[in-house]
């Protein structure tokens, strides 16, 4: 073990890491509650196949203004507030979508429910890359991807569960608000957990509160590294930063667009893949083959358990092989998937014969897109633009899942495409945009792995043959000195 592993007080930045990834928790909870509750919602409401998409998607014009929003209000008043302020969303969200007596008053909720979501996946991400320590920062930011596809992998249960054995009179009545209304308690504990973390410690520098940032760097590792620490996060601060002052501190000039290319272009790739086709329609699109919706639910879950595994794997690798190796290989491996389970479909393969290509995309997305999108995001900015940066880029995917999952059901009930490609002809758009994506990882993102955040700038900036703003800006290489 080396000594920079030794100094630090790895149970603790856990713990709180933990607590801050728990809004991905949330946030896979509630993006993946409709999943079961889609179709005898859409049968309660006599909903169209437009509408039908209409009833999914609503959540991701909250998402986007959600995550337009949480940069502004993480830098001004601090991610632990913005934290709370998303479980407050997420319970007003759940009461209302559960009880909403008729569809304008559900599509508004789950509206709110979206700011929450978009506000958590900016800010959760951006709280554990600010306090884990760069040997670290990998794992602890897959903490967030493991408690998304957890909370996935609890509500499928949870709507199996309700669904199982009930009368299909009784599901479109009632049943669909019970599965909506189950996310209560997790959004509940979620707020009493946050109360008790501390604020980053980086935020607190820019916010001028360097004696409570120097706290918790101290709890984080020793004093006297925390010392180094304090004095690295104060030198890769302009002077003029100031949360106080927020138009300056986020401003983009040309130079700082390289960041959003690679933030926005991960981000619309992630949802390019289609994985939240699978995640918001998999009984629907899985009933094209088995016939029969219980079925379909129950398939769903093991597609979300290969994820979840896939997440495992990818937490044990991501800080050994690195971000870039991990995200082309998922790439190739999407693609392949995705292709094997096209040809199922249009050939009308039956059985396991019919998923098993879907779970090995699961398994290979949860290994590598899943989790190493969102910690490449999560570090890659400066620290005066990482909230606002973020923001851009996690917008731009939900705007990609809307697109996405607005016009999924078109094309999985449009007779003509159902007749000359039963089923699969989404599944080969995403193939090719898996391809598509590794040469944009290969050309445009640097290995950022065991790279301080203070130093990622100069290591961006270097890969387009560009020069940093500041120019004191310290090197790239390795540093015992920095977390």
């Amino acid at each position: 073990m080396s000594p920079s592993q030794q100094r630090h007080n790895i149970a603790y930045v856990m713990s709180v890491c933990c607590v801050a990834a728990l809004g991905g928790l949330l946030l896979g909870y509630d993006s993946s509650v409709i999943s079961g509750a889609i179709e005898p919602l859409s049968q309660h409401y006599r909903l169209s196949p437009a509408e039908t998409g209409w009833a999914v998607s609503n959540v991701i014009i909250g998402c986007v203004v959600g995550c337009l929003v949480a940069g502004q209000c993480a830098d001004r008043y601090g991610r632990k507030k913005t934290l709370l302020l998303t479980a407050v969303l997420f319970v007003a969200s759940v009461i209302g979508t559960a009880l909403a007596p008729d569809f304008k008053l559900f599509v508004l909720f789950r509206i709110l429910g979206g700011l929450g979501i978009g506000m958590a996946s900016v800010v959760s991400p951006v709280y554990i890359a600010e306090v884990a320590p760069k040997d670290y920062r990998g794992r602890a930011m897959t903490m967030h991807m493991i408690c998304c596809v957890g909370g996935q992998v609890l509500v499928l249960l949870t709507n199996y569960l309700i669904a199982r054995d009930a009368s299909p009179e009784w599901l479109s009545q009632s049943g669909w608000r019970w599965m909506l209304g189950s996310a209560f308690v997790p959004c509940f504990l979620f707020f009493i957990f946050v109360s008790f973390i501390p604020e980053t410690p980086r935020w607190n520098v820019m916010a001028g509160h360097d004696d409570r940032a120097l706290k918790t760097l101290t709890r984080i590792s020793s004093a006297a590294h925390a010392q180094n620490v304090l004095r690295e996060i104060k030198a890769s601060l302009p002077s003029a930063t100031d949360v106080r002052q927020p138009r300056e501190a986020v401003r983009f000039t040309k130079k700082n667009l390289v960041f959003l290319v690679i933030g926005v272009g991960l981000a619309l790739f992630n949802q390019l893949t289609g994985i939240n086709v699978i995640q918001y329609y998999g009984p629907s699109l899985l009933r094209n083959i088995t016939g029969s919706m219980q079925e379909a639910m129950f398939m769903t879950i093991w597609l979300a358990v290969m994820q979840f595994i896939g997440v495992l794997v990818g937490m044990a690798l991501i800080d050994r092989l690195g971000r870039k190796i991990l995200l082309s290989v998922g790439s190739w491996g999407a693609a392949l998937s995705l292709t094997l389970t096209f040809v199922s479909f249009y050939s009308g393969a039956q059985g396991m014969a019919s998923v098993i290509g879907l779970f090995g995309f699961m398994l290979i997305f949860g290994a590598t897109w899943a989790q190493v999108v969102w910690t490449v995001i999560g570090e890659i900015f400066p620290n005066r633009l990482r909230a606002t940066g973020m923001g851009f880029s996690i917008s731009a995917m939900w705007i990609a899942n809307f697109l996405v999952s607005q016009t999924f059901p078109m094309m999985n009930e449009n007779p003509w495409l159902m007749a000359h490609f039963r089923g699969g002809f989404p599944l080969l758009i995403f193939a090719v945009c898996c391809l598509i994506s590794w040469g944009f990882v290969r050309k445009y993102l640097p290995e950022t792995k065991g790279v301080a955040l203070e130093k990622m700038e100069q290591l961006v900036l270097d890969r387009f043959s560009l020069t940093p703003g500041n120019a004191s800006h310290p090197s790239v290489q390795p540093d015992e000195k920095t977390l």
